[in-house]
């Protein structure tokens, strides 16, 4: 019996891929907590005016509700500009703390999009890949229940949030 290894050195591995190459799509992720729903927001890419048109287009689906919006550090989250513009259109703004994931349901959302949706699969378009989100998307808003999560069924235990810190665990990610 013969038996062949190859040695790869010095040179690239080449993978036939249709991938649209360094094309980037950026995509707002929203939980709405009340209703246990997400949109996911397709746009070139993430700054500041793209920030501000997801504010309107909330504003627009809840135009009697008061808003209020917990995000992370992001500077196009922290632009004066959003936030001026945040103000004009009377909606709240909750900073998260620095390296605070886990108080922010939307990091859940995006690990578990990955999971279904981006791990292993190279999309032919950024159009595939948005259409790809939008059917994720449309998937946990019509379905929560039957929705496979980790912890429960439902969307909302899938995107669960802490309410306090366990400091052991605090312990670990800040020792020397």
């Amino acid at each position: 019996m013969k038996v062949m290894v190859g040695l790869l050195k010095a040179k690239g591995f080449w993978v036939s891929s249709s991938s649209p190459g360094r094309k980037k799509v950026s995509f707002y992720g929203v939980y709405i907590y009340n209703q246990a729903q997400t949109r996911i927001l397709p746009y070139e890419k993430a700054e500041k005016i793209n920030t501000i048109d997801v504010l309107k287009k909330l504003q627009t689906e809840f135009p009697d509700q008061k808003i209020t919006i917990v995000w992370d550090g992001a500077s196009y989250h922290r632009a004066a500009l959003v936030k001026e513009a945040a103000s004009a259109m009377g909606i709240q703004l909750e900073p998260l703390p620095g390296y605070s994931p886990d108080f922010m349901p939307v990091e859940h959302l995006w690990q578990w999009l990955r999971e279904d949706i981006t791990y292993h699969t190279c999309y032919e378009s950024q159009q595939e890949l948005i259409d790809a989100v939008a059917d994720f998307q449309h998937q946990i808003n019509t379905t929560p229940i039957a929705v496979s999560a980790p912890r429960s069924g439902s969307l909302r235990d899938r995107l669960w949030v802490k309410k306090h810190l366990e400091p052991e665990e605090e312990k670990l990610r800040f020792s020397k």
